[in-house]
């Protein structure tokens, strides 16, 4: 996900487009589903960031078919999204929007033909308004949820490197926060366990839970996935939060009246748990996607370029960056 930039071998294979396209119009009003009910958390001095997103892709020969893919933030309880600005030039035939999952949001976008030495550009302007949240004062009545919701069931299974069925961590599930007095305090003893056991280690390649606990270190993408992966072997929903450059998990409690909430914490960097005083736009929340035109399920939706016929290799440099926000809107 740190790659900006690559070149594309010839595919013989489109993406398909088959799951559900919004009109750009309309992304500022989409939100994955949240609580019928109030939060519990407190969403606090919400700041806007402006994000510039897409992609520019320059062909030595000739190519048609290209499609391009790259993920977008949307709507959570948390942030709000608008389309400032799309710019595109005119080899670009569309740019769609679609969701996978209810919970990653990509623009698509479509290129009919490229002649040989010419350059197609597709940039997507978004203001992203982030609240920092504040853990509840009150825990004592949030438990593990006896039978979750379908939509969080999901996120009680193994995932790509989140092995919560290894006996390993199946073991170590059982024997963390045994002693604590109630749930909340069950999911942060898991929290500490894994701040205090894991030594954080910067790495390209994503480990996974296993590998966390076997080396006894890793960076936020594996501390992140061992607490998720702990929690799902104790029964507690879990599921990773993907940031600009950075990751954290969410884990998921109900009250006595059944409501459901989501909770965050910091797995690496300062300690928040139940707190996210985090500004950059989530763009993926889970960890098990099905991606259109991708036979395994995906830990994380990447960037992608395709074309259906390529006599040279494509050259191509996703965007993803914070800009200036005007100063005069």
């Amino acid at each position: 996900m740190r790659h900006s930039s690559r070149t594309i071998p010839r595919i013989l294979q489109i993406v398909a487009l088959n799951c559900l396209l919004v009109l750009p119009g309309s992304i500022s009003m989409a939100q994955a589903t949240t609580p019928t009910v109030a939060p519990r958390s407190a969403f606090v001095q919400p700041h806007t960031q402006r994000w510039v997103v897409g992609f520019e892709v320059q062909s030595p020969g000739n190519a048609s078919g290209i499609v391009g893919t790259a993920t977008v933030p949307m709507s959570w309880p948390e942030q709000t999204v608008k389309i400032v600005e799309t710019e595109k030039t005119t080899h670009v035939g569309s740019i769609r929007y679609r969701t996978i999952g209810g919970n990653v949001r990509q623009m698509v976008v479509l290129i009919s033909q490229l002649r040989a030495g010419e350059t197609a550009k597709a940039m997507v302007t978004f203001d992203v308004t982030r609240s920092a949240i504040v853990a509840p004062r009150n825990t004592g009545d949030l438990l593990i949820p006896s039978e979750p919701p379908a939509a969080v069931r999901r996120y009680l299974s193994a995932s790509p490197g989140i092995e919560s069925r290894d006996p390993k961590i199946q073991q170590l599930s059982r024997e963390i926060g045994q002693q604590e007095l109630n749930d909340w305090q069950q999911a942060e003893a898991i929290y500490d366990w894994v701040r205090e056991n894991i030594r954080y280690k910067f790495d390209e390649q994503l480990r996974g839970a296993r590998a966390a606990l076997e080396s006894g270190q890793g960076d936020c993408e594996e501390l992140t996935s061992l607490f998720v992966a702990l929690c799902r072997a104790r029964g507690l929903p879990a599921r990773s939060v993907w940031i600009p450059g950075h990751c954290y998990p969410e884990f998921y409690l109900q009250d006595a009246d059944g409501h459901g909430y989501w909770f965050p914490c910091q797995a690496a960097g300062t300690r928040a748990f139940g707190a996210m005083p985090e500004y950059r736009p989530v763009l993926q929340k889970g960890d098990n996607f099905r991606v259109p035109g991708i036979s395994k399920p995906q830990r994380y939706v990447s960037d992608m370029l395709k074309a259906r016929a390529v006599t040279a290799a494509l050259n191509v440099k996703f965007t993803r960056q914070m800009v200036e926000l005007d100063k005069n809107p």
